[in-house]
């Protein structure tokens, strides 16, 4: 299969990650992103869920391109908080977006919280948009939310985030590639969305 996929980000990491995922599901893929196409203006997400936002990128992307379109949106939803930040994970600490304004902003909310009561989850929504019709799919990972950050791998809050699934306590940040794809909320939805992406590209 020799085919074009648009995804709808910026984020090196995350298009890496999205790429890296769909390669073994969507053999002989070509992923672009913002960045390998002519001007793009990107969409406000101003939904107030995930799915939302996903569905604006990745019908933007599509009307832009006219190639089948990826986009995701995620965020860190923290029992304590009310499930905050959510939707606004990437802005959390403010504009410019900025990792380690997000973490410390989380750390400071959360510094009364015991820990028994710092229970979190990451939701993942995939919206793909193609011509023919659209295709929304969900992961999720459950864990916690630490004291410290600790990790140098990933990228947002995975230095603060322990999941169910990683019994040794271990960070996402300190996850090998393959075992952060294999628990992922993102790494989850791209596997259920993958072959119904793959069906599409095959025409």
């Amino acid at each position: 299969m020799s085919a074009q996929l648009f995804v709808a980000s910026r984020n090196a990491k995350k298009i890496a990650e999205m790429e890296r995922i769909l390669a073994a599901l969507v053999p002989g893929v070509q992923v672009l992103g913002l960045d390998d196409v002519d001007f793009f203006e990107e969409p406000v997400e101003d939904a107030p869920t995930f799915e939302g936002n996903a569905l604006i990128k990745a019908r933007a992307g599509f009307a832009a391109t006219g190639l089948p379109s990826v986009a995701d949106d995620s965020g860190l939803c923290v029992d304590a908080l009310n499930g905050m930040p959510g939707v606004l994970s990437a802005r959390w600490g403010g504009r410019p977006k900025s990792d380690e304004r997000n973490n410390q902003l989380l750390l400071d909310q959360l510094g009364d919280v015991p820990d028994e009561r710092r229970q979190a989850h990451f939701s993942c929504v995939i919206a793909f948009a193609y011509d023919g019709g659209e295709l929304v799919v969900e992961g999720r990972m459950d864990g916690r939310v630490i004291r410290d950050l600790r990790g140098t791998g990933g990228f947002g809050y995975d230095g603060l985030f322990v999941a169910e699934e990683t019994p040794d306590g271990r960070t996402s940040a300190e996850l090998s590639v393959a075992e952060k794809d294999a628990i992922s909320h993102r790494g989850r939805a791209l596997r259920e969305i993958g072959p119904k992406i793959a069906a599409v590209l095959a025409g």
